[in-house]
């Protein structure tokens, strides 16, 4: 980890090691302001990014912190409503991460002093939620619907009671298409309706929102010329010694801003390409978990089809994720647990023969399937193994190795998570130079659970580069990410 990491700002680690030493055992329950509950946290985070090496500073560090207040009442058993401010705080971002040409911006930390005017420090005050929902339960159906400005991750439609599927649903399903976009110091909500009906076994969900400004930008006030359809049907399936969960879900997608798209094509074709982007997507997920005397095995298969249009491009992509976990009943002081998988997420071979074959990855949420953010699901193939261990119900081990590679040469090595300015695009591309060869990443987490109001995390990430990142920045194709996270909650 470089010396920087130490010579960051360190205002957020102070005020956030302040907060720890002050954590009372109790569990955070909110306060009551009459008939109105307060609640709240606090996150900050010190990160520390060393950058394939271009012709800028790659290796650097700042903070970034998000205070989260939240003003909620239950007005009676039908209605009830919520308003949360939110205020980032960005300190050191660094100034000279941005380099010419394919090697644009060195990590997440350019993305942010980029997004803010180009400051080194930058903070703001927006709503981050405020809705209303109206609720009804006849027999053994509830009705539930927002309207307003709220937070929404695919996937999350439904908790599985199974203790093993809710958490491979929670850490490789949601967050894949549509996101809150929670690693980042600033985040994303929607503004629209969402209409939920749940069953003991069943749950429909329908949602049409457009995305808000936020991500990296410290405004998040406005929205965004984007809108996004979602509806899904999710079922739950339960035998003596397995458990199950379905989803089949649809998706539209209508971005109308006027903006440079990113993609394979030369950059005249896609400045005189103004037209929207539109697509329709079908797909689903299936989740299994049963029990042996030699262990409790869990698979998952996920997979969507896209068509529509990218701008005067007919759009044809598809996705693919196969998984399997294993948790043996040896070391028990451990708890270990062993997942493998592989995801395909297809690229366009020919710029030139009218249609964009890139898996479009829409809105999601930023680094939660790839950990060391510097790329996504597009153009994108990983196979990748992770070991879990729990050797305490307040400790959390997690280490996770991939090899990844570009899924057709002549595409792009695709990063990012969608829109969040009406001025650029939310996708980077560069260029492979023929290769497909991405990087091998190695990384280790730690998460603690201090109290029930406090939580520090820790992590590390070492990216060994191939072909494409040594073909754009010769200087040093490999790259490392270092963060020291705590959240209180209150």
């Amino acid at each position: 980890m470089s010396a920087r990491f130490i010579k960051a700002p360190l205002l957020g680690v102070v005020l956030a090691a302040t907060l720890m030493a002050q954590t009372p055992p109790a569990v955070p329950q909110g306060t009551k302001l009459g008939p109105v509950t307060m609640s709240g946290s606090f996150r900050s985070r010190l990160e520390s990014w060393d950058w394939f090496q271009g012709d800028a500073d790659n290796a650097y560090a700042y903070s970034g912190s998000l205070l989260r207040l939240s003003f909620s009442q239950k007005v009676s058993t039908v209605v009830d409503w919520q308003l949360e401010l939110a205020l980032p705080l960005l300190l050191g971002l660094p100034d000279g991460a941005v380099a010419p040409g394919a090697q644009g911006q060195l990590g997440l930390g350019a993305n942010y002093f980029l997004a803010n005017d180009r400051s080194r420090n930058a903070a703001g005050l927006f709503i981050k939620q405020s809705f209303v929902r109206f609720k009804r339960s006849r027999g053994n159906a509830a009705h539930s619907l927002r309207l307003g400005r709220m937070e929404f991750v695919d996937g999350t439609e439904v908790v599985p009671k199974n203790s093993t599927l809710a958490a491979v649903k929670r850490d490789r399903v949601a967050h894949r298409l549509i996101g809150n976009f929670a690693f980042s110091h600033v985040q994303r909500s929607f503004d629209g309706v969402h209409y939920s009906y749940d069953r003991p076994t069943t749950n429909i969900t329908l949602l049409g929102a457009r995305p808000t400004r936020g991500v990296f930008q410290v405004d998040g006030w406005g929205e965004l010329d984007v809108a996004v359809f979602y509806g899904a049907l999710t079922h739950e399936l339960k035998w003596k010694k397995s458990a199950g969960e379905l989803r089949v879900f649809g998706l539209m997608y209508d971005d109308w801003r006027s903006v440079l798209k990113t993609d394979n094509r030369p950059l005249a074709a896609r400045r005189a390409d103004t037209r929207n982007i539109t697509i329709t997507m079908f797909g689903g997920h299936y989740i299994h978990t049963f029990d042996t005397a030699a262990g409790q095995f869990d698979a998952l298969f996920w997979a969507a089809l896209q068509t529509g249009t990218w701008g005067v491009l007919g759009h044809r992509a598809s996705a693919i994720s196969v998984e399997a976990g294993y948790q043996p009943p040896a070391l028990p002081a451990l708890r270990p647990w062993i997942r493998a998988g592989f995801h395909h997420g297809t690229g366009d071979g020919n710029p030139d023969d009218g249609t964009h074959n890139t898996f479009f990855q829409v809105l999601p949420t930023g680094r939660w399937l790839a950990r060391f953010p510097f790329y996504n699901l597009m153009n994108n193939q990983d196979a990748y193994a992770q070991l879990i261990l729990r050797p305490h119900a307040k400790v959390l081990l997690r280490s996770e190795a991939h090899a990844l590679r570009l899924a057709d040469r002549n595409d792009l090595w695709y990063q990012g998570g969608g829109a969040f300015q009406p001025w650029t695009f939310g996708y980077v591309g560069r260029p492979g130079g023929g290769n497909r060869g991405l990087a091998n990443v190695f990384d280790l987490s730690a998460d603690f659970q201090i109290s029930s109001q406090c939580s520090v995390v820790g992590y590390f990430a070492k990216a060994l580069g191939k072909g494409v990142p040594a073909s754009i920045y010769p200087n040093g194709k490999n790259a490392s990410l270092g963060f020291l996270e705590i959240t209180y909650r209150f």
